[in-house]
């Protein structure tokens, strides 16, 4: 069994729940304080040990594409200006990863997006990560936690944890099998399910590590309203192998709602000495 090297980030998505401005600003360029929320999701793929990452884009997210690439002429511009300490800044990631997009040229779901990176994967198994779920988890990045619990397995992971009916309804949410300690084997996996029908408060929270085989699963999962989803996929491979869910540690913020950023960036925000004071300032004065 390889170790995960790869990683694909689906960022084709609308935005809709942030618009009006994501008709113009892609929502993974949104900053949670002075970095894009998107620059977590990559931090995180780094720090688990992936160092190739494939990103869906599609109309309009050229800026994420524009800012993962270099730039020699600010570079240049920074170095004349003695600003070498900016360079850092700007390069981030130089050296660490390598970066991939492919383009959806048409919304057809989640497992679709994956697909498109077939190519870039090849016969590897590998980490999805979505970008809507920003995670903050200072001991191990989830991703890499979810790895660890694939090389212990050697099957699919699906990063869940304990969320209340009412809000795991809005999410996918697993039908457990077995149990031991943080593992669960699925025996399926339910997206969006009635309050009525939840079969359990496991639910999924936007990270993946996945064998190759989905791919397989993909190709036969059945179109909803023209889309295949992702989850619909990971529930036909319950229902023929093992996969399991594992139950991460951190603090996971849905960045992709306005609540959910606005939560996020006060979250890091309370981390700074400096700018928990000017919060508290800002708060008393309001």
């Amino acid at each position: 069994m390889k170790s995960i090297r790869k990683a694909i980030i689906p960022a084709a998505g609308f935005g809709t729940r942030h618009l009006p401005i994501t008709k113009a600003v892609p929502k993974e360029m949104l900053p949670i304080l002075d970095r894009p929320a998107i620059d977590y999701v990559i931090e995180e793929c780094i720090q688990s040990g992936i160092t190739e990452i494939c990103v869906v884009v599609s109309r309009g997210k050229q800026a994420i594409v524009d800012y993962l690439d270099t730039r020699p002429e600010l570079e240049d511009a920074l170095i004349k200006a003695d600003k070498r300490d900016k360079l850092g800044l700007i390069n981030a990631f130089k050296g660490r990863a390598e970066f991939y997009f492919v383009r959806q040229s048409e919304m057809r779901g989640t497992a679709k997006a994956v697909e498109l990176c077939r190519e870039f994967i090849g016969k590897d198994d590998f980490a999805v990560l979505f970008p809507d779920d920003v995670m903050y988890s200072p001991d191990k990045p989830v991703t890499g936690q979810l790895i660890s619990a694939y090389e212990t397995t050697g099957a699919a992971i699906v990063g869940v944890q304990i969320v209340p009916g009412d809000e795991a309804r809005k999410y996918g949410v697993m039908v457990p099998a077995e149990a031991k300690g943080r593992y669960t084997r699925i025996k399926g996996f339910v997206e969006k399910p009635s309050s009525e029908k939840l079969p359990s408060n496991l639910t999924s929270l936007g990270r993946f590590v996945l064998t190759n085989d989905i791919f397989d699963y993909i190709s036969i999962t059945p179109a909803v309203k023209g889309e295949v989803y992702l989850p619909s996929a990971i529930d036909l491979m319950a229902r023929r192998q093992n996969v399991y869910a594992y139950e991460f540690e951190g603090r996971r913020f849905d960045v992709g709602g306005v609540e959910g950023f606005l939560e996020a960036n006060v979250a890091f925000a309370l981390k700074s000495e400096k700018l928990k004071k000017i919060i508290k300032e800002t708060v008393k004065e309001g």
